[in-house]
C-alpha cells in the first residue's frame, strides 16, 4: 500500500499578513498587560508607604475618646514633630494603637481635683471637648511633672479611659507616637476635622 504524499499549500499573502497581525496583537497585549500590572503594583506600594510613613489611617476601637471619636470611626493621622496641649494623637501601646488627647507637654505640672478638674501649672484647663469630668483610675502621685521627651495624655471619656493618670499607661514618649489625628473619614456623614 502506497502512502499518499501530502501536498503543502503555500499560504496567500493575505493569510500571512493576518497571521503577522495576530502575532503583533498578541505581543502588544502582553506588553500592555505587563505594563498595567507593574503600574498598579507601583501605585499600591506608594499608597502603602504614604499611609504607613506619612498619613496613617486608623480605626477607632472602644469608647475612651467619646464624644470626639467613637467606636468604628476611621480617622486620618499625620506624622508631626511638635505636639501641643489639646492635640488628639495615636500611639503604640502593647501591640495596639491607642487614641488619646495631649493634656500636658514636657516639663508641665499636672494636678487633678477630686471632681476631675485638671490644672496645668496651677491653672485650670478649659476642656470644651469633654461631656463630663471624672477623676477616673488615677494611681499616680499628684501633682505630677511630665518628664522630658514625653506627653501626658487622657481620653475624652474620663470615667472609662485608662491613660497617663494610671501607671499602666503612663506618659507617652515621642518614639511611640503614630501621629496627630486630623480628620474623621468614616462615617461620611461625620467627615471632618477633629479638634
Amino acid at each position: 500500500m502506497k502512502k499518499k504524499k501530502k501536498t503543502l499549500e503555500m499560504p496567500s499573502s493575505n493569510d500571512v499578513e493576518k497571521e503577522l497581525e495576530r502575532i503583533r496583537y498578541k505581543r502588544r497585549y502582553g506588553s500592555t498587560l505587563r505594563s498595567t500590572v507593574l503600574t498598579l503594583i507601583s501605585v499600591a506600594a506608594i499608597a502603602v508607604l504614604i499611609s504607613m510613613l506619612l498619613l496613617p489611617v486608623l480605626r477607632i476601637y472602644g469608647s475612651s475618646m467619646t464624644p470626639t471619636v467613637t467606636d468604628g470611626d476611621i480617622v486620618l493621622a499625620i506624622k508631626t514633630g511638635r505636639l501641643k496641649s489639646g492635640d488628639v494623637i495615636g500611639f503604640y501601646f502593647n501591640n495596639k494603637i491607642l487614641i488619646k488627647r495631649v493634656i500636658a507637654e514636657p516639663g508641665d505640672w499636672v494636678d487633678i481635683a477630686e471632681d476631675g478638674t485638671i490644672y496645668i501649672n496651677n491653672e485650670e484647663m478649659e476642656e470644651p471637648y469633654i461631656s463630663e469630668k471624672a477623676y477616673g483610675e488615677t494611681n499616680i502621685k499628684l501633682p505630677y511633672q511630665v518628664p522630658e521627651g514625653k506627653v501626658f495624655v487622657m481620653g475624652d471619656h474620663r470615667s472609662v479611659s485608662i491613660d497617663s493618670r494610671n501607671t499602666a499607661v503612663g506618659c507617652v514618649s515621642e518614639e511611640v507616637i503614630v501621629g496627630r489625628i486630623l480628620w474623621r473619614i468614616w462615617p461620611f456623614d461625620l467627615f471632618g476635622k477633629i479638634d
